[in-house]
């Protein structure tokens, strides 16, 4: 080796993490491009590990992915994720067993989001590349030691933020860096779940912050990502305000679960998880082996995670975003607004009312409607200039996946990983970081009452420019 060729890799190493998510993953494209497929073993088969990274993958990709290997600590489920992914792969209980095993180029993470940083740490030193589920860890001191180990390692970790290609969020930030509304000063951002989705959160672990590091973490990381990508800057101070203010001990009854519960008849929140025959099969039928009980009643007394938060996020180019999460609204959405010196856009997105108007809108201008046929089930984007009109931007509305998102991040890893990346798709060890660390900073700033400054957090200080 030649002299300080370590130090030299280490250098380039860091280089690349500080360009976050901007560099696409030359190692896939080279091992599928070396041997034709792609190597890949899965750790991790709840629902999101054997649907879209499992069944998936293999019935869209055959010829570029092969399943080596996966691991989970429930055997029920594992069996499970190998008849339903439709893998002939070997099945593992222990992961250093699989990854000795099975020596896959690729290794998918898709646990609980508290254990993340065990198996990307121990793939990136034995270098294998790594594909981790948002969020990319849960705590400070996690997400230090996976950049640690990234940056001794000889291969990469990729965060798969599916929001990112969503093709509305997408034409959001066209519109950006095209600086259609001039400099940017402030965000106000407000995302609603309703009390089908939202509630689900308090069912499982994600109601737990030793699991799931709170909403703020796991839920909230993909809206930060969305942010830190749109404003390309990164987070410096957080202020948050946040209580459990609906779930958990907040109501006169519960239950252990929905399926056992004496109150089915009386709670708006009833679910019965035999009516989906997935959820059944994977969870139900086999929580006897681990115990993890995937319809937990809402009330549980010792749930301690958020479900109302709100934070002031200050970026490192002086933009300020206000944002806030609530988990049990009666419809699903979001609502974006940004204020710049030379107009404003807003958008949204599940809305009632909007969708509404839009009806009436079709009826109102049946001719235009007439030449753009396909328009009538359309995202919107309004841009509106100072001392001017408004332009109403549309998107076409995709099936799929979080709006199309979903399909568009597989082509990028797995087809195409060398395709030119104007926009800063791809995310890497940076971009998950910087999401998550908004969300820890938020908690720590309930918890002691102040505001956060991100680079108390890691050593990775924040930029004002991301590229």
């Amino acid at each position: 080796m030649e002299p300080f060729a370590h130090d030299r890799r280490n250098f380039l190493k860091i280089s690349t993490l500080a360009l976050g998510g901007l560099l696409a993953h030359p190692t896939i494209a080279a091992v599928i491009r070396e041997k034709g497929k792609l190597k890949v073993a899965l750790v991790g088969t709840g629902i999101r590990g054997i649907t879209f990274w499992g069944k998936r993958l293999r019935e869209e990709y055959p010829g570029l992915v092969e399943f080596v290997g996966l691991c989970d600590v429930n055997e029920g489920r594992l069996a499970f994720a190998k008849k339903y992914i439709g893998t002939k792969c070997k099945t593992y209980l222990e992961f250093d067993r699989m990854l000795s095993q099975s020596k896959p180029d690729l290794l998918m993470v898709t646990t609980v989001d508290s254990t993340h940083d065990e198996f990307i740490i121990k793939a990136l030193g034995q270098n294998i590349t790594v594909l981790t589920e948002k969020p990319m860890t849960t705590d400070e001191q996690k997400c230090q030691a996976i950049l640690n180990a990234e940056r001794k390692s000889e291969k990469d970790l990729i965060v798969g933020f599916n929001y990112r290609y969503n093709p509305h969020y997408t034409k959001i930030k066209e519109l950006l860096a095209q600086n259609r509304i001039g400099r940017v000063t402030s965000v106000d951002f407000n995302w609603y779940l309703n009390v089908y989705h939202g509630a689900s959160y308090f069912r499982r672990w994600h109601a737990y912050k030793q699991y799931g590091g709170s909403l703020w973490v796991h839920k909230a990381t993909h809206h930060f990502d969305l942010l830190n990508w749109w404003l390309n800057s990164e987070p410096m101070e957080v202020r948050a305000y946040g209580a459990l203010e609906h779930y958990g001990r907040n109501h006169s009854f519960r239950g252990k679960n929905c399926r056992s519960c004496t109150y089915k008849n009386q709670c708006k929140f009833y679910w019965d998880i035999t009516e989906n025959k997935l959820y059944t099969k994977l969870y139900t039928n086999n929580e006897h082996h681990d115990g993890y009980i995937r319809d937990s009643c809402v009330w549980r007394e010792d749930i301690d995670t958020y479900d109302r938060m709100s934070a002031q996020i200050r970026y490192a180019n002086d933009v300020l975003v206000n944002y806030s999460l609530t988990t049990y609204s009666p419809y699903e959405g979001m609502r974006i607004a940004f204020n710049g010196f030379e107009g404003r856009i807003d958008a949204w997105d599940g809305i009632p009312w909007r969708k509404e108007e839009k009806k009436a809108q079709d009826q109102l201008h049946a001719q235009e409607m007439a030449q753009d046929k396909e328009a009538k089930d359309f995202e919107e984007i309004l841009v509106m200039d100072n001392f001017g009109d408004y332009e109403q931007v549309k998107v076409i509305r995709e099936k799929g996946g979080h709006g199309g998102g979903d399909k568009r991040l597989h082509h990028k890893i797995f087809v195409d990983p060398k395709a030119p990346d104007p926009l800063g798709h791809s995310a890497g060890s940076r971009d998950g970081a910087m999401s998550i660390l908004v969300g820890i900073a938020a908690r720590k700033s309930i918890e002691e009452d102040r505001a956060v400054k991100i680079e108390e957090l890691t050593d990775l200080k924040p930029r004002a420019t991301r590229s």
